[in-house]
C-alpha cells in the first residue's frame, strides 16, 4: 500500500460540503438581520434628532412669542400714561399756571410707576438707609452728625431699580461718613 492510500491528504465527504453551505447561509442570515437591525437604529437615530430639532425651534419660538406677550401687556398699561403725556403736551402755556403743569407731570409719573410695579419694577430711594453696595452708588460722602449716622445714605441724586429682584440701575445716593 502507498503512502498516498495509507493517508489520504484530503478528507472530504459529502456531508462536510452540507455543513459548509449551512454555515454560508447561517452567516448571510446573520449579516442580513444585523443589516436590518443597524437600519433600524439609525432610522431611529434620525427621527430622534429631527424631534429634537423640531422641539429646540418649537421652544425658541414659544419663549420669544412669551417675551412679545409681556413686552405688549407692559405697553398696553402705559398707554393711558402717554395719552395723558400727550395731552399735557399740547396744552397752552399761556393759559396754564405753572402748578397745573407740575400736577399733570406728576400724574403721569405715578401712573407710569403704578403700571412698572404691576409688571415686577421696584423704585430704590434709600434715604436714611443703610449704604449697600449691591444696590447702591456712592457718588459723594458727607459728615455724619453722629457715629450711628455712619454709612447712611444722606440724599439720593437719582433713584434706583429692581425688576423682580434683578438691578436694573443702582440708586446715586450721598453717603454720611462719620469722622469723629
Amino acid at each position: 500500500m502507498s503512502d498516498a492510500e495509507q493517508f489520504p491528504t484530503e478528507t472530504t465527504s459529502p456531508d462536510d460540503d452540507a455543513v459548509l453551505d449551512d454555515a454560508d447561509a447561517l452567516a448571510g442570515v446573520e449579516t442580513a438581520g444585523s443589516q436590518r437591525e443597524l437600519d433600524e437604529q439609525r432610522d431611529k437615530y434620525l427621527r430622534l434628532a429631527a424631534e429634537y430639532d423640531n422641539f429646540r425651534k418649537r421652544t425658541a419660538r414659544e419663549r420669544q412669542e412669551a417675551h412679545w406677550r409681556g413686552q405688549a401687556d407692559m405697553l398696553k398699561g402705559m398707554i393711558e400714561a402717554l395719552d395723558d403725556l400727550g395731552r399735557f403736551a399740547h396744552v397752552d402755556p399761556a393759559a396754564t399756571d405753572a402748578k397745573t403743569i407740575v400736577e399733570g407731570a406728576e400724574m403721569v409719573e405715578r401712573k407710569l410707576h403704578k403700571t412698572l410695579a404691576g409688571h415686577g419694577m421696584e423704585i430704590i430711594n434709600p434715604i436714611g438707609h443703610p449704604f449697600d453696595p449691591a444696590i447702591h452708588e456712592a457718588v459723594m460722602t458727607e459728615p455724619a452728625a453722629s457715629k450711628a449716622d455712619d454709612h447712611v445714605v444722606a440724599r439720593v441724586f437719582q433713584v434706583g431699580y429692581l425688576f423682580n429682584g434683578q438691578l436694573l440701575r443702582p440708586a446715586r445716593v450721598v453717603v454720611k461718613q462719620w469722622n469723629g
